[in-house]
This record gives structure tokens, C-alpha cells and sequence, in this order.
């Protein structure tokens, strides 16, 4: 009997196996078909062979996302390929002698500023893992607001905002979902609360990162395009502040609502359990390492605070932790190896698509031809935004943001300031995709979550993200100012 239960669950295992390759491949083809409707619906005589080509793989990419027919880090890999081979095909036409140069810089993502800064914060987060400092963190987090699952996840969410408004709010994802680790692995694996904590750590570092001009790439755009109108760090704050503690708070409120049913006090108890390699190294060497660490941390945070004093580019501080960690022996080359890479490479199919759609010229099409439509000042901010909103989805919201911010500047010179800041902020509200934001990528990678887990919390914030941003950037700068 138990030989016979054992071969049909077998036979079971090896029919869901089938039917789940059946339904990659029909989601797959329906991606493409799909894509390849809305690209010639979209055809215009306008529109260049390059033009359409990233036209198409924009679509595809969306859909291959969104339904998941293969994995998220082999669509970025794809969309590599895919441009490389697509343009290569048009650019040696059009100019044979420097076709190569064209879509090199498709390739050149992969060096990009964001990758490293991802890369840095990885190893801090494996550093901080392996020596214990991610459950001090951790502590401290919630020591102050008390140990029920809604006070938990608030205290790590106004923790997460608060660390994203003065660093990287990539390498703050990085350090918190390291911190939380370890009391993830005491829940349940069906726990809500786990989905709970990393989408709420994800949220809050992209709303964190709204309040101060270091806290995101796209607000440095913003203040850069309003250089000459008075816009500096203070009165970004009177704006950014104001937006980043609503949103961060209301997605709290709505994580609790929707995963946090039964909210006992949680007795937590991290083992200080130490593994097999440690095990073999004596306590004065582990507390050394700690120390190190600690240092490392504390120079790394140091220098990408002072940013302005230095100029030195977060990316290349991001260098002291892989060389010294590495150096010293702290992340070895097996650790190297359990590095979340397939992050990077969903990160950089992003990048890669959001350089074409620009380099092509494809967006600067579609940006005249909303010049040609007559719309009411307050109409175009709330179409921007959602605008803004919707590209940041699926490509780099720093891309987006270079994209739109100088156009918006022309488009609304009668109120100059307000359309900038609002495409600024609203970049950093795309939390539908694990592509939308290196923040979700980097708690994607742990495992814990499905592509589906984001879209509850990223549809809301997409839609209210916006309009809060919106009237309040309104209201200072327009109403008050």
C-alpha cells in the first residue's frame, strides 16, 4: 500500500511538472502574441525599425513579467539579448563602420551605478548575517514599539523609511531584510507576517527615500532641472517629508489589514547559533570579525551620507565593503557564490530596457505628441504622475525620471517647479513588479515572496502615491509659496 502511494504521487508529481511547462509556454506565446498586437497598433510610418523593435520587447517584456512563463532574472537576459540582436540587425544598415556602439551600452548596464550599489549592499547584508549584527538591528527595531505582529512591522517600516531618508534606500533594503532574516526563519513557512515584514521593509525604503534629496536617484534629477529656481535640500523636504511619513504609514495600515488577522505578542528568541566554520574559530576571532564588520558598516554608511562633501558616488564607496570584506576573510568565495545574482540580472534587463527606450528615441516620440494635446495645468500633473508611475513599473524609475523631468520642465513653464518634483517623487510610488524597484528585487531574492504578492500593495500605491503627491506638491508650492 505504501509502495503503491508512494509511485502515484510520484505519477502526480511528474503530471504537474507537464502541466506546469504547458502553461509557460501558453502564457509565453500569449505574451507574444499579445505584444505583437499592441506593437502594430501602435505602428506608426514615424517610427524607426529600432523604434518598433524595443516598442515590441517593451510589451513582451511586460507580459513575460506579469505571468511569470519564465523566470524574472532570464526576461531580463532575454531583453539583453533580444536588443543586442534586433538593433545590430538595423544599426548595421543604417551605419555599418560604428553599428557596434549603438547597442554596446545595453551591455555597459551591468557596470551601471545601481548594480554596484545593489552588489555593495549584498555583501554588508551576508557580512552582517554571518556575524550575528543583523539580530541587533533587529532588536532594536522593534524594542520600542513592542512585540505584536503590527507593532513589529511598524516599527520596522518607520525604521527602514528613517534609514532611506539619509542613505541609499537599496543598500537600506539590503541591511534591514538582513536584519529580519533570522527571526523570518522562526515563522511558519505559510507565515503571512514574513510577507508582511519584506514588502512593508520594500514600501517603506522607497517612501523613505522620498523625504530628502539623497534618499533616491530620481529626486537629485528633479532638484538638478530646478537648479536655477531655488530648490535645494530644505525646501525639498517640505515636500518630500510630508509624503514619505502618509504613504509610509498608510501602507502600513494596509499590510495589517490584509495579512495580519491574529496580532498575539510574538515571543522572539534569536539562537545565536553558530555554524559549522564558526564553530571551529575562537570567540575572541568571531567578536573580531563582528568588530570589523561593524567598522565597515560604520565607514560605508559614513561615506554615503557625506556625499556632498567628497563626491565621492555611493556606487564607488560601495567598493570598501566588497574589497575589505572579501580581503579579510568575513565573505569567502563559497559565500560569493550564494550571492542573490539572479537580482542583478533582473535589474539590469531593467536598466537595459528603460537606456533603449530612451536612446531610440522612442520616448521623445511619444513626449511630442502629448505636446500637441491642449491639457488643463492640474490635468498633466495627475497625467504625469501616473504616467511616471507606470513607466518606473518596468524600467529603472531613474531612467524614467531622466526621461520625463527635463520635458515637463517645457511643457509647464508657466509653473516650473511643481511637474519636476512631482515626476520626482511619484517615480519612487512603482512597487507593482520586482522589477519596478531595486528595494523589491533585493526582498524578491530571499524567496519568501511570489510576483503576485506585490501587486496588492503596488496597485494601491500607484494610484495613491500620486494623487497624495500631487496635491501636496500643489499645495506648498503653488497655495503656500
Amino acid at each position: 500500500m505504501a509502495d503503491s502511494r508512494h509511485y502515484s504521487f510520484q505519477i502526480l508529481s511528474r503530471i504537474q511538472k507537464v502541466v506546469d511547462i504547458q502553461r509557460r509556454i501558453i502564457y509565453f506565446l500569449l505574451s507574444a502574441i499579445l505584444a505583437f498586437g499592441l506593437t502594430y497598433w501602435l505602428y506608426e510610418p514615424e517610427l524607426n525599425r529600432a523604434q518598433i523593435y524595443v516598442l515590441f520587447i517593451l510589451f513582451l517584456a511586460i507580459g513575460l513579467w506579469v505571468t511569470e512563463a519564465i523566470p524574472p532574472f532570464a526576461t531580463g537576459l532575454f531583453i539583453f539579448g533580444f536588443l543586442i540582436f534586433a538593433t545590430n540587425s538595423y544599426y548595421s544598415e543604417l551605419d555599418p563602420e560604428n553599428a557596434k556602439s549603438y547597442y554596446q551600452e545595453y551591455v555597459n548596464t551591468w557596470s551601471n551605478s545601481v548594480i554596484w550599489l545593489m552588489l555593495g549592499g549584498f555583501f554588508i547584508a551576508y557580512a552582517m548575517q554571518k556575524t550575528h549584527l543583523d539580530r541587533i538591528v533587529f532588536k532594536m527595531s522593534i524594542s520600542r514599539f513592542g512585540k505584536t505582529p503590527d507593532k513589529i512591522l511598524l516599527g520596522l517600516m518607520l525604521t527602514t523609511a528613517t534609514f532611506s531618508m539619509i542613505m541609499s534606500n537599496t543598500a537600506t533594503t539590503a541591511m534591514m531584510v538582513a536584519s529580519v532574516a533570522a527571526f523570518l526563519k522562526t515563522l511558519p513557512k505559510d507565515s503571512t507576517l514574513s510577507k508582511a515584514l519584506l514588502i512593508g521593509i520594500a514600501a517603506a525604503a522607497s517612501f523613505g527615500g522620498m523625504g530628502t534629496l539623497i534618499g533616491s536617484p530620481p529626486n537629485a534629477i528633479a532638484v538638478d532641472a530646478l537648479s536655477d529656481k531655488g530648490i535645494g535640500f530644505l525646501e525639498w523636504m517640505y515636500v518630500g517629508m510630508p509624503v514619505s511619513i502618509i504613504l509610509t504609514v498608510t501602507s502600513w495600515y494596509l499590510l495589517k489589514i490584509k495579512y495580519i488577522k491574529v496580532n498575539t505578542p510574538i515571543h522572539i528568541q534569536l539562537d545565536d547559533e553558530l555554524t559549522e566554520e564558526e564553530k571551529q574559530e575562537s570567540p575572541t576571532i568571531l567578536k573580531m570579525k563582528k568588530n570589523v564588520v561593524l567598522a565597515i558598516l560604520s565607514v560605508t554608511l559614513l561615506l554615503w551620507l557625506t556625499e556632498k562633501l567628497h563626491n565621492i558616488p555611493a556606487a564607488i564607496v560601495s567598493f570598501i565593503p566588497i574589497m575589505l570584506l572579501t580581503m579579510l576573510g568575513i565573505v569567502n568565495g563559497h559565500d560569493v557564490r550564494k550571492l542573490p545574482w539572479d537580482t542583478l540580472m533582473l535589474v539590469a534587463g531593467g536598466l537595459a530596457l528603460g537606456m533603449a527606450i530612451k536612446e531610440t528615441g522612442l520616448a521623445q516620440h511619444y513626449v511630442d505628441k502629448l505636446q500637441q494635446v491642449n491639457l488643463n495645468f492640474y490635468v498633466l500633473v495627475i497625467v504625469f504622475a501616473l504616467l511616471t508611475v507606470l513607466m518606473s513599473n518596468v524600467m529603472s524609475n531613474t531612467a524614467t525620471a531622466t526621461i520625463l523631468i527635463p520635458i515637463a520642465a517645457i511643457l509647464t513653464h508657466q509653473h516650473p517647479i511643481v511637474l519636476p518634483i512631482v515626476i520626482g517623487l511619484s517615480a519612487s510610488t512603482a512597487l507593482f513588479l520586482p522589477i519596478s524597484t531595486p528595494p523589491n528585487a533585493i526582498v524578491y531574492s530571499t524567496g519568501y515572496l511570489q510576483q503576485k504578492d506585490f501587486r496588492y500593495i503596488g496597485l494601491i500605491a500607484g494610484v495613491v502615491g500620486p494623487l497624495v503627491t500631487c496635491l501636496i506638491t500643489i499645495l506648498i508650492f503653488m497655495v503656500i509659496f
